[in-house]
């Protein structure tokens, strides 16, 4: 069974910066894609970065120049830099794989990102 465990999140002021961290676990082989997303209240989700399976960045245009998606070697660890927050950045920020298909389907729980003015 495949696990996705978030850290990282918390309260900051308006141009802060937090960095989230996604740990992978269990049969991960098959994963075409993984990336960040948020939702926050009376909001629909949003992919705010992905790697794709040839390891293609992307970025919502919002976050683009503040925001850093990152994996390591063994692509496992998955993180997320964010500069210069934003209060519209407030969210609850939740990783994502996509595990043999090339949707994601595989979802943590979410770390929650808030940000003040």
């Amino acid at each position: 069974q495949v696990r996705l465990e978030e850290s990282g999140g918390g309260s900051v002021q308006s141009g802060g910066s937090l960095r989230l961290t996604c740990v992978a676990s269990g049969y991960l082989y098959s994963t075409y894609c993984r990336g960040w997303f948020r939702q926050a209240p009376g909001k629909e989700r949003e992919l705010v970065a992905g790697i794709d399976s040839e390891g293609k960045i992307s970025y919502v245009e919002s976050v683009r120049g503040r925001f850093t998606i990152s994996q390591d070697n063994g692509k496992t660890t998955l993180w997320l830099q964010m500069n210069d927050l934003k209060p519209e950045d407030t969210a609850m920020y939740v990783c994502a794989r996509c595990l043999g298909q090339y949707e994601y389907n595989i979802w943590g729980q979410g770390t929650q990102v808030t940000v003040s003015s």
